[in-house]
């Protein structure tokens, strides 16, 4: 694309080119007369294929790209002519009396003639190209004048393209662009021809050659990231993490009193009067150790380490508490408001003790009670609503699964324990699985892995199966009925055995589906109930399969889920 504006205008406008304040074609001094276009044939095509030609001829102004559709609005019914030409018609339709064309102005008829004659329109009359003349040129005084005042209130004396930009905004033309006045064109003088010396120099603009090898030689302009948005932690359990976007900590005073003491005032360096030993800790050690104990007792204030005191000692050992202050310990851990702080030192005792408890190859009594300590613990830290409990369920995980899945539990308390274990589970994974969706898979897949591996005790196998119930029911279905979990506890079982493993997995199953109130045996003597029979003993083995078949509608919606209820 050719930049077709010059940098600068002169500061009078095309009144200095004319050595006058004013000129023919002045609004004031002109009249609006008709003229019908459509008169000749053609008429209104010569006079719009002219003002293109004027156009490109016209270049060095910088403006006729937008102010000629203008001008063809203008004269495509009526035009505006100087006084001068005597053109003087109200009808349309009236026959004009048209004298002979005196050429006015700056802008000369030979010009649209050049433009009439470039588009193949040789018939044009010098009336039609001096009225085109002049009315281009009257457009261009307009712009240049409203240009003018925007150089004014500047206070320049130099006319930019911004003016023009400006002027054409003003009257409602859309700007030229591509112009800056920070990189000017650059004009090219083109001598006439010699058949046509009267003619005169053609000034241009010289396109710039671009060499695409040493673009691609440059090396390449990387676009600056736009504004970003980014979520941080401004503070995690009323501590500043020490990132780049948070403010950078604040030292305090007895860091500072401490490094002041260290350093000599007067050599900067201080060296120790004797050197350090293996007995005697040296001073950087000494100053770590100290730091560490400061900053122990600054995050656990000395009421809370008080009360942390006071209640582990109510809770444990069960065999010297008193019940009352026991309860009262646990509903102050549900219920209190302040607690946060002390949470992840009762999380590490509640591990703490549970790993103590079950470290012994068998159980007495005490530990038994000692665990059921600990697990009403972890409830009340799941159902205290003010605590933050979600970045510490890592840690409290372990201690549940570990009571669930233990193969030597004191056999006073092993269901009890399982059983609440499997309860606080539940409650956990309700609490905390939409939060963290993995959640409940990865326990699931644990507690399968307990069930139908070999080598696993009974008693393992039976706390799988009561975390499985306190999953859900979509669990037990994927570890006792597709996992075959139950085909694996019913090869351990005993013929007629009650109680125990086999009575933990018909629970498990009556969570899955409940039996009918009036239960109707398979008869097996019937191909329909035969072909149930052996579905049952090739899904949950012969031992379950045995019973299952004393209900029919129960052992038909365990194979089918809800299909068949």
């Amino acid at each position: 694309m050719r930049n077709s504006v010059p940098r600068e205008f002169p500061a009078n406008g095309l009144d200095g080119a004319r050595g006058s304040g004013h000129w023919a074609a002045d609004p004031g001094l002109r009249k609006r007369v008709a003229c019908d276009v459509n008169a000749q044939p053609g008429g209104r095509l010569i006079y719009i294929r002219s003002l293109q030609r004027c156009s490109e001829t016209l270049n060095s102004w910088g403006l006729l790209f937008t102010l000629l559709p203008s001008a063809a609005v203008g004269l495509k019914r009526t035009c505006l002519i100087n006084p001068s030409l005597g053109i003087f018609m109200n009808k349309p339709n009236q026959k004009l009396r048209l004298p002979s064309a005196q050429p006015t102005g700056i802008l000369k008829p030979d010009i649209v003639r050049d433009v009439s004659e470039s588009l193949n329109i040789a018939s044009l009359s010098d009336l039609v190209a001096s009225a085109l003349a002049s009315d281009v040129e009257y457009r261009i005084h307009q712009v240049v004048e409203e240009a003018a005042r925007f150089m004014r209130h500047a206070r320049r004396t130099t006319m930019t393209t911004s003016d023009i930009d400006q002027a054409l905004r003003v009257l409602n033309i859309e700007p030229l662009y591509g112009h800056s006045p920070h990189n000017p064109p650059t004009f090219r003088r083109a001598l006439p021809h010699s058949q046509a010396p009267s003619a005169g120099p053609v000034y241009f603009v010289e396109d710039e050659e671009i060499d695409f090898d040493r673009i691609l030689r440059e090396e390449k302009l990387t676009i600056p990231k736009g504004p970003r948005w980014t979520a941080h932690w401004l503070a995690v359990e009323g501590v500043q993490p020490l990132i780049p976007e948070n403010p950078p900590a604040i030292p305090k005073d007895t860091d500072l009193d401490q490094a002041g003491r260290l350093a000599s005032p007067t050599r900067g360096t201080v060296f120790p009067l004797t050197p350090p030993s293996s007995d005697r800790p040296s001073p950087a050690q000494a100053t770590r150790k100290q730091s560490q104990q400061q900053l122990v007792k600054q995050v656990l204030s000395r009421e809370l380490q008080l009360y942390y005191t006071r209640l582990t000692s109510a809770l444990l050992p069960p065999t010297t508490s008193d019940y009352a202050k026991r309860t009262a310990a646990l509903a102050s851990l549900r219920n209190d408001a302040g607690l946060q702080a002390l949470l992840p030192y009762l999380v590490r005792w509640v591990g703490e003790g549970v790993v103590g408890a079950l470290k012994g190859a068998a159980q007495s009594e005490g530990d038994g009670r000692v665990l059921e300590v600990l697990l009403d613990v972890i409830g009340a830290l799941l159902d205290n609503t003010t605590l933050f409990v979600e970045p510490y369920l890592h840690q409290l995980l372990p201690p549940i699964l570990s009571i669930l899945l233990h193969s030597a539990l004191p056999p006073t308390h092993a269901a009890h324990l399982r059983t609440t274990a499997s309860q606080i589970l539940s409650h956990l994974l309700t609490q905390y699985s939409t939060t963290y969706p993995s959640l409940p898979p990865r326990i699931m897949k644990t507690l399968l892995l307990a069930l139908i591996s070999s080598g696993k005790s009974r008693s393992t196998r039976e706390g799988a199966i009561r975390g499985l119930i306190g999953i859900g029911k979509e669990a037990v279905r994927k570890g006792l009925v597709e996992g075959g979990g139950a085909k694996v506890v019913g090869s351990e079982c005993m013929p007629g055995e009650d109680g125990g493993i086999a009575e933990t997995v018909m629970e498990a199953l009556k969570v899955l589906q409940p039996p009918s109130s009036a239960p109707i045996p398979l008869d097996r003597t019937n191909e329909a109930d035969g072909h149930i029979v052996q579905q049952l003993q090739e899904v949950l083995g012969e031992f379950f399969a045995e019973r299952l078949a004393g209900d029919s509608v129960w052992a038909r919606s365990i194979l089918n889920g809800d299909q068949e209820r």
